[in-house]
């Protein structure tokens, strides 16, 4: 048995329909219980996104949203739709939707979690995340460390190579160079900048996440403007896919929840647990402030840059659909021949409303979509690793996990994209069941400190919270946090 069918064997079991179902309906769980946080705090998720400023503990809440955005906002955003569409159909999209807006209330627990139960290093650096919450919160710390050696495999051996893959597809199609040439320079940029730690990726992801996301919704907005005839259809056509009413996408419906729920979670990773680690390294004043930022982010990534691409690529015609009853690989809908599924239909959809610019531009735009998500993945991988580490790692471990985490980037660049984005649906899956039922487990903290933040902004005041009454809390960790 080949990699590619051991691989593709193992993400059937990881993402069983029981996996596509919790994660909808903790999504749903947590919505009631918070009174539907995410419509109901958006304002202040806008104001609280641009408030506060790093410290010699921890970074703004603006670079913890660019963190954490630099993670969501990938290759995930372009690819990762291309290929829902292409195995899902177009009802995958209202899927990611509907995924995205249940789960910004899981990712505002998780993220307030982490806020409560964050932690020191031995360089005086906020730490925290699901293993973190799991060890503190529950007293389990088996469980913590399942987790935390779960994460590092995830984010520092499996999910890099959706990305970096990506990129050299993109490249190739844009200006056929060479993929090792393409891989080589990719591990180079990343290697000089994983080795300058958490503040260099906060330095540099709070600079170019705004940038290439800007640029490139101006763009898709050129192209749905040039194409605006077909997007009345458009919409009509994904809502239809989604409950098997279309005429031919009606035996998709389980396809289109499958697919739009794994992508949509690979991509906007709610309910995941490693938008947790960016959120934790804030410094803010109250846990919940940073949860609703990190909540806002979900929307970000999904209803805003995922819709951008679904909308390229359903306007102008750019896909394939694959049927999923075919034992063959035969289609659907074949719009674009041979093309294969990922950037490339998206290329393909801007080429074709901006000839001779579509596929270069696509190809820049994945180059810092992905190098940044690398980047935030690494900085995930590494704060487990000091978790397993006890808050010390030795410089001989993190070193040599940096070169394991280069090299297995690069392996998965030049691999198939098959055994890429499958590898990166095992992480996700294996992150999502451990950190989903320790939430269900730990939510107590969470909706106490966002009834404490509400009470005091009923009051007009600026919340500040008092770990005392939350069970393991850091308290010599709360004395310093700021606004």
């Amino acid at each position: 048995m080949n990699i590619e069918a051991i691989v593709t064997y193992v993400v059937g079991v990881v993402w069983s329909p029981v996996l596509v179902g919790l994660c909808l309906l903790v999504g749903l769980y947590f919505s009631l219980r918070t009174r539907f946080i995410q419509l109901r705090a958006l304002p202040d998720m806008l104001r609280l996104m641009v408030q506060g400023r790093s410290s010699g503990s921890g970074v703004s809440s603006f670079q913890a949203l660019s963190m954490s955005l630099s993670s969501r906002v990938g290759v995930g955003n372009i690819a990762g739709v291309a290929m829902a569409i292409a195995y899902g159909g177009p009802g995958a999209i209202f899927w990611m939707w509907l995924v995205a807006f249940l789960g910004a209330s899981s990712a505002f627990v998780e993220s307030t979690l982490a806020q409560i139960y964050k932690e020191r290093d031995s360089s005086g650096m906020f730490r925290g995340g699901p293993a973190y919450y799991i060890e503190r919160g529950l007293g389990q710390r088996w469980y913590a460390v399942l987790f935390a050696i779960s994460t590092v495999i995830a984010c520092g051996l499996f999910l890099p190579g959706t990305q970096s893959n990506a990129i050299v597809s993109a490249v190739d199609e844009a200006w056929a160079i060479p993929g090792w040439v393409t891989a080589a320079v990719i591990g180079t940029g990343v290697a000089l900048v994983v080795f300058g730690g958490v503040r260099r990726i906060a330095q540099v992801a709070q600079v170019v996440v705004p940038v290439m996301a800007v640029g490139y919704l101006v763009v898709a907005g050129i192209v749905m403007v040039l194409n605006v005839d077909a997007v009345p259809e458009m919409f009509m056509m994904i809502v239809r896919s989604a409950f098997g009413t279309d005429a031919a996408f009606g035996a998709m419906i389980g396809t289109a929840i499958q697919w739009g729920v794994r992508r949509g979670v690979l991509s906007n990773e709610a309910g995941m647990g490693s938008g947790a680690h960016p959120a934790a390294a804030a410094d803010v004043s109250h846990p919940v402030k940073q949860g609703l930022v990190q909540a806002f982010s979900v929307y970000i990534d999904t209803m805003v840059v995922c819709s951008a691409t679904a909308f390229l690529i359903l306007s102008t015609g750019a896909y394939n659909v694959y049927d999923p009853l075919s034992q063959t690989g035969q289609f659907i809908v074949w719009h674009v021949g041979a093309l294969e599924a990922g950037p490339r239909y998206v290329q393909q959809a801007v080429e074709s409303a901006l000839p001779g610019f579509g596929r270069s531009f696509i190809a820049l735009a994945i180059l810092p979509f992905a190098f940044t998500t690398i980047l935030a993945l690494y900085y995930t991988a590494e704060t487990n690793l000091v978790y397993l580490s006890r808050n010390r790692p030795s410089p001989l471990l993190v070193a040599g996990f940096r070169v394991a985490f280069v090299a297995a980037m690069l392996y998965s660049a030049l691999n198939t994209a098959t055994v890429a984005w499958t590898l990166g649906d095992i992480g996700v899956g294996m992150m999502c069941w451990l950190n989903i039922i320790a939430l269900l487990l730990l939510q107590k903290p969470a909706l106490a400190a966002l009834r404490d933040y509400e009470a005091s902004r009923g009051k007009g005041a600026d919340p500040r919270y008092e770990p005392k009454a939350v069970t393991r809390a850091a308290p010599n960790v709360w004395g310093t946090a700021r606004s």
